[in-house]
C-alpha cells in the first residue's frame, strides 16, 4: 500500500475555522455578507511553514483570496467547487483558493524569485501585463462531456490601467461576467483573513412582477441610488477595522441607519473551515495519467515516487509494487490487492 506521511503541524490548530454572516437591507435591492477566517486561515499558513512559508505580500494576497472565495461561493447556489485563481508573470506564478459547497477551503501559491516588500497585484502578478484572474465552477457530479465553467479577466481596468488590489479585480469580474454591481473590502494578516461583500440584487419584487427587461436592468448598473449609498458606507471600512472588530460591531458602525435583516451566523461545522481533498486515490490517478513508461522511469531513477500536496503538505509515497497495481485493471487484481489506500 502507498504510504501517507502527514507533515507535522506546529502548535495546536485553532478549533474555530471562521464565521460567515449574511444580511439583507429591508426594502432595498441590496444584500451583503461578512466573513472572518480565523482557524481556517492560520492552518493554511501553518501547513506551509515546513516549506519556508510565504513572504508577507503573498500571505496577504492569499488570505484575501481565501476570504473572497468563501464570499463568492456563498453567493451562488452551486453543487461544486469554486476555484479562484491568479496567474501571472511576476514572482507569483500561481495563487489558488478553492471552496467547496460546505464552505471547506484550501489555498496555495507558487512563488518564484524575490517578492518586493509591500508589493501589490501589479508587482506580484502583472509585471509584464500577462496576469489573469480566473474563476472556475467545477460541478461535483459532471455529466458526460460536461466541462467546468470558467470566466477569465485581465488584471487591468477598462482604461488598461493596472489594478493594484484584489477587490478591484473581483468587482471588475462581477461587472463584466454577471452584470452585477459589487463592492468588496478585503484584508488579511497572519491571524485573520476577512472580507465584506455588498451587491445589488438583479431585481426588486415589484420590478420583477412588472417584467423588467434585461436592457432596463442593465441601465441600473452603477446608477441605483440605494446600492450606491450602501456601497459608499461599506467603502469607509478600514483594513484594520475589518481585521480587529467583530461582525456585530462592524455592521452596527457601518449601517446603523439602515433596516438590516440578518440571518444566523454560519460557524463550526456549518461555517468556513480548512479541509483538503487530496487522497492516495487522486494521486494514483495522476500517476496513471503520466503513463506507465514515465512512472517506471521515475522508479528506476529514485526507487520510489514521492508526491507532496501543495495545499496541505501531505506526502504520498509509492514503491514499485504500489505503482504496478495502479496499472492493473481492477477485475484482474487478486483478493486483498485492491486500490491504493
Amino acid at each position: 500500500m502507498a504510504r501517507l506521511d502527514s507533515p507535522p503541524t506546529p502548535g495546536t490548530p485553532p478549533q474555530d475555522g471562521g464565521e460567515l454572516h449574511k444580511f439583507l437591507f429591508e426594502g432595498l435591492p441590496v444584500r451583503g455578507m461578512l466573513v472572518r477566517l480565523t482557524g481556517a486561515w492560520t492552518q493554511i499558513l501553518q501547513r506551509r511553514e515546513a516549506a519556508g512559508g510565504y513572504p508577507e505580500p503573498v500571505r496577504r494576497l492569499l488570505g484575501e483570496m481565501s476570504a473572497a472565495a468563501v464570499l463568492m461561493q456563498s453567493n451562488i447556489k452551486f453543487n461544486g467547487a469554486l476555484i479562484l485563481q491568479m496567474q501571472g508573470d511576476g514572482p507569483v506564478k500561481l495563487a489558488v483558493a478553492e471552496v467547496q459547497p460546505d464552505l471547506s477551503l484550501r489555498a496555495t501559491a507558487k512563488v518564484v524569485g524575490e517578492v518586493p516588500a509591500e508589493a501589490r497585484i501589479e508587482a506580484l502578478l502583472n509585471v509584464h501585463g500577462q496576469g489573469r484572474c480566473a474563476i472556475t465552477l467545477d460541478p461535483r457530479d459532471r455529466q458526460p462531456g460536461q466541462q467546468p465553467y470558467q470566466g477569465v479577466v485581465p488584471l487591468v481596468a477598462d482604461d488598461l490601467a493596472p489594478m493594484q488590489e484584489l477587490g478591484q479585480v473581483l468587482e471588475h469580474y462581477m461587472l463584466q461576467s454577471e452584470q452585477l454591481d459589487t463592492t468588496l473590502v478585503l484584508a488579511a494578516d497572519d491571524r485573520v483573513a476577512a472580507g465584506l461583500l455588498i451587491q445589488r440584487l438583479p431585481l426588486q419584487g415589484e420590478a420583477n412582477l412588472a417584467g423588467r427587461s434585461a436592457a432596463q436592468e442593465a441601465d441600473e448598473i452603477g446608477r441605483n441610488e440605494a446600492y450606491l449609498r450602501i456601497a459608499t458606507l461599506a467603502a469607509t471600512l478600514k483594513r484594520e477595522e475589518l481585521l480587529t472588530l467583530d461582525a456585530d460591531t462592524i455592521l452596527r458602525r457601518l449601517f446603523w441607519e439602515e433596516d438590516l435583516r440578518r440571518f444566523p451566523a454560519q460557524t463550526g461545522e456549518h461555517g468556513p473551515r480548512f479541509a483538503c481533498t487530496c487522497s492516495p486515490e487522486r494521486v494514483g490517478r495522476m500517476l496513471v495519467g503520466l503513463g506507465r513508461e514515465e512512472v517506471d522511469g521515475i522508479l528506476a531513477e529514485r526507487g520510489d515516487i514521492e508526491v507532496g500536496c501543495d495545499f496541505c503538505g501531505a506526502q504520498y509515497r509509492f514503491d514499485a509494487v504500489d505503482a504496478a497495481k495502479l496499472f492493473v485493471p481492477a477485475a484482474e487484481q487478486g483478493p486483498g490487492s485492491g486500490t491504493v489506500q
